[in-house]
């Protein structure tokens, strides 16, 4: 049978005959690759939480839309190097990324 062709059952038309997923890459299409793509943008906020052993800092910022975020605190991963100097209630700049609906921190500078 070829993909595309019609299915024939007693004289009724059933179904057009389709691939299954796997032989059309399903697990390879375009959006999916998309989907996953880092994202990065920068924004500013207030540093209200720091943790270096563990690379982590929690910055209250405002909406920051090209990562789809509302004003809010969010925790970010971050090279624990780059919070040297560091501290709570500190102004700061930064690029955010999300990859795989993560995001980290790959720049962070005091304001």
């Amino acid at each position: 049978m070829r993909f595309g062709a019609l299915i024939l059952a007693g004289g009724m038309l059933v179904a057009p005959a389709v691939p299954p997923l796997a032989a059309v890459g399903a697990w390879a299409l375009p959006g999916a690759a998309l989907a996953a793509a880092p994202v990065q943008a920068r924004a500013s906020g207030e540093v209200v939480r720091v943790d270096a052993a563990a690379g982590k800092i929690a910055i209250r910022h405002g909406a920051i839309p090209k990562l789809d975020l509302p004003a809010m605190t969010l925790v970010y991963r971050v090279d624990p190097s780059r919070l040297a100097g560091i501290a709570v209630g500190d102004r700061v700049d930064f690029t955010a990324e999300r990859a795989g609906g993560q995001y980290r921190l790959v720049e962070l500078e005091k304001d």
